[in-house]
């Protein structure tokens, strides 16, 4: 595991590189990374289901998802401070390339779990290293005063506006394709049963991958590490993991931060799971019900992206990033309350009421996370960046998968909805009492020697820990 870059030998092209290109190629690389998924957000529970599978079968397979991720989140975001940014993003690029390609055109059971199980390793090699690009970079250009809340708002709004034009595409191409008479029977007889027009979105995505990679490849330039063998990366990632998990244990604002990632993990695992078998119920069919949940996914998510906007805003009238987190969950724990209540009805009104309160799930979560991120940034160094947003996204993950799992089993109705507010308002209580500023948190992170390499000085990097207002 490597320390902060030492500045001298930082490559000409990494010291150039400014802010505000640092920011541009940080939003494009968020939006090419989720842009495919959100392709397949639409159609996912839909294709599963219409390959024969059960809702049970479908929560195992986003299980498979989550669980998978969570395995990986701490090896490879040490794995991320080891190695590099870059190489690590290349790899997730090219899972997902096979995830999508399986998703597609898997019909067997298998084929779709060991597509969402590269899919999540792929969200677990992401999960960091972006991120932690552009915080670097940033520091580096501007000195670690520099200003994160902003980067990190236009980063999650392009997370956002992906996930939502994908996601509109998505649920869009299926529906055009069962307009033309027997294309949809031409495409499965032609391919064995392969291609149906609800696997159309997963193959485009695949597609879509192949230039993440190229992008990632030609634009994330970093400063040189030392030469690394394959034992020292071995050896250096339990060091990341080891680090990563006392930051967790010993400082209570970033406690709060992942058990908030937690809460809005069993959010988001109840919203996807249960809201596309109610558009399909709405319709009749499955084709115009991953129409008609394409645009609410849609916009969801553009709420998202406008929560994210809000973020800085939200934090100087709430009076720090601390106060804002706690004012944006409320209007998720409303949300989720809304669309709990109006579970059992399809009349206008409640339909009304359900659209609005999916909306405010997403508005509070965008609004929520960026101020989350700044204070954890503000938190720890460069040296252990990758391994802190692994352990949030770990938290998130591991609470997704056990909360898609009891969802699908509970009976349909309000509970699986109340239960996810429920989580939502214990976490958004987690904040009622502020944190004293404080010493800062040890972050000792062993250093390994390397051949041929200058005697470290970095062997115990403190957490910069400013006022947590700021």
């Amino acid at each position: 595991m490597t320390g902060r870059p030492d500045p001298a030998a930082v490559s000409p092209a990494h010291r150039g590189l400014d802010g505000a290109t640092a920011r541009r190629r940080y939003v494009a690389v968020s939006f090419l990374f989720w842009f495919p998924i959100g392709m397949s957000v639409a159609t996912g529970v839909l294709l599963f289901t219409e390959r024969g599978m059960g809702l049970a079968a479908v929560a195992a397979f986003y299980a498979v998802h989550s669980l998978t991720a969570s395995a990986a989140e701490l090896p490879t975001g040490g794995l991320s401070d080891v190695l590099g940014r870059r190489p690590v993003l290349a790899v997730a690029g090219l899972l997902n390339l096979g995830a999508f390609s399986l998703i597609g055109l898997g019909a067997a059971g298998w084929a779709i779990a060991l597509g969402m199980g590269l899919m999540g390793l792929a969200r677990a090699l992401s999960s960091g290293p972006a991120e932690a690009w552009y915080v670097d970079t940033v520091q580096a250009h501007a000195g670690p005063d520099a200003d994160l809340r902003t980067g990190l708002a236009r980063g999650s709004s392009a997370t956002s506006a992906a996930l939502a034009l994908g996601t509109l595409l998505g649920g869009g191409l299926p529906w055009v394709l069962g307009l033309a008479p027997g294309l949809g029977e031409w495409l499965a007889d032609a391919t064995g049963g392969l291609v149906i027009p609800l696997s159309v979105p997963a193959l485009l995505g695949a597609l879509v991958e192949i230039v993440f990679v190229l992008y990632v490849v030609s634009s994330l330039p970093e400063p040189p590490r030392p030469r690394t063998t394959v034992r020292q990366v071995v050896g250096g990632v339990p060091a990341a993991i080891a680090a990563g998990l006392r930051l967790g244990a010993r400082d209570i604002l970033i406690r709060r931060v992942l058990l908030t990632a937690s809460a809005a993990g069993a959010a988001l695992a109840a919203v996807e799971l249960l809201t596309p078998g109610r558009a399909a119920a709405l319709m009749g069919t499955a084709e115009s019900g991953a129409l008609v949940f394409a645009g609410l996914a849609c916009a969801g998510f553009l709420c998202s992206a406008l929560g994210s906007q809000l973020a800085p805003l939200v934090a100087r009238f709430a009076g720090g990033s601390e106060r804002a987190v706690p004012a944006s969950l409320g209007l998720t724990v409303l949300g989720l309350a809304l669309l709990g209540m109006t579970a059992h009805t399809m009349s206008a009104l409640a339909t009304t009421v359900a659209v609005a309160g999916y909306g405010l799930v997403y508005l509070g979560l965008g609004a929520a996370g960026p101020n989350e991120n700044d204070l954890l940034h503000r938190r720890v160094d460069a040296s252990g960046r990758a391994t802190a947003l692994s352990v949030q996204s770990l938290s998130m993950q591991l609470v997704a998968a056990g909360a898609g799992l009891g969802a699908g089993a509970l009976p349909p109705g309000p509970l699986p909805w109340l239960l996810a507010a429920t989580a939502v308002l214990a976490g958004a209580l987690l904040w009622v009492r502020r944190v004293a500023p404080a010493r800062p948190v040890p972050y000792v992170v062993p250093a390994r020697p390397v051949p041929g390499a200058a005697p470290r000085t970095d062997v115990e990097t403190p957490v910069n820990v400013p006022n947590p207002l700021c």
